[in-house]
């Protein structure tokens, strides 16, 4: 197996991983919030949770799970309100280091939950699985390969996302200016629930 055999794959992945959506606006919330370090878990969980994902798919889990439409409706529900739940708490905290309802970072646990819980992505992983099936000689080194794959782009993607909340952060000084910021990163964060529900 070659670099230019597994390009394609990886571009896939970084194209998938680095447009906005859920993942990507929680990790530059908690950058500018919580700080890089501070993120770290979560961000981890992001990518353990897609990662897992792209290897379940391609080892046949994903087909599944979306072969039953209540089990699929069951998840939109459950990953829907979440991240509901996760913008209302965005969008009603405050400035950093100050009492607010983000008094701590989300953790890694919530973070693979959170992924898991998106029929979206399983469609998109199960795509990936699909197309790329020819680079591996059966579906455990599909998956290996796909799981490392989307972990490590998806690392790298939150990474740049995180980054640049961090950078927010160190330009924002008015308490009216984290509002407006804490505002369109929930409202991003609703946005990114509507893509779940188009078929």
């Amino acid at each position: 197996m070659t670099f230019e055999s597994l390009l394609p794959l990886i571009l896939f992945a970084l194209v998938s991983t680095i447009t906005p959506g859920g993942a990507t606006t929680l990790a530059t919330a908690s950058g500018a919030h919580f700080g890089f370090w501070r993120s770290i878990p979560v961000m981890a969980g992001f990518a353990f949770g897609l990662g897992s994902m792209a290897g379940a798919a391609a080892a046949g889990l994903g087909s599944v799970l979306l072969a039953f439409p209540a089990l699929q409706i069951a998840m939109k529900i459950l990953g829907s309100l979440y991240l509901l739940w996760l913008a209302l708490k965005i969008g009603r905290s405050g400035q950093p280091n100050q009492a607010s309802r983000m008094a701590k970072p989300t953790g890694f646990v919530a973070g693979v939950w959170m992924l898991w819980h998106n029929p979206k992505g399983w469609a998109m992983t199960m795509g990936a699985a699909a197309s790329f099936a020819m680079l591996a000689s059966g579906p455990l080194t599909l998956a290996m390969l796909l799981g490392l794959t989307f972990s490590v782009m998806a690392a790298f993607s939150l990474t740049l996302w995180c980054a640049l909340g961090q950078l927010l952060a160190r330009m924002l000084s008015a308490s009216w200016q984290w509002r407006a910021l804490n505002l369109f990163l929930a409202c991003l964060l609703v946005a990114s629930i509507i893509p779940m529900w188009r078929d």
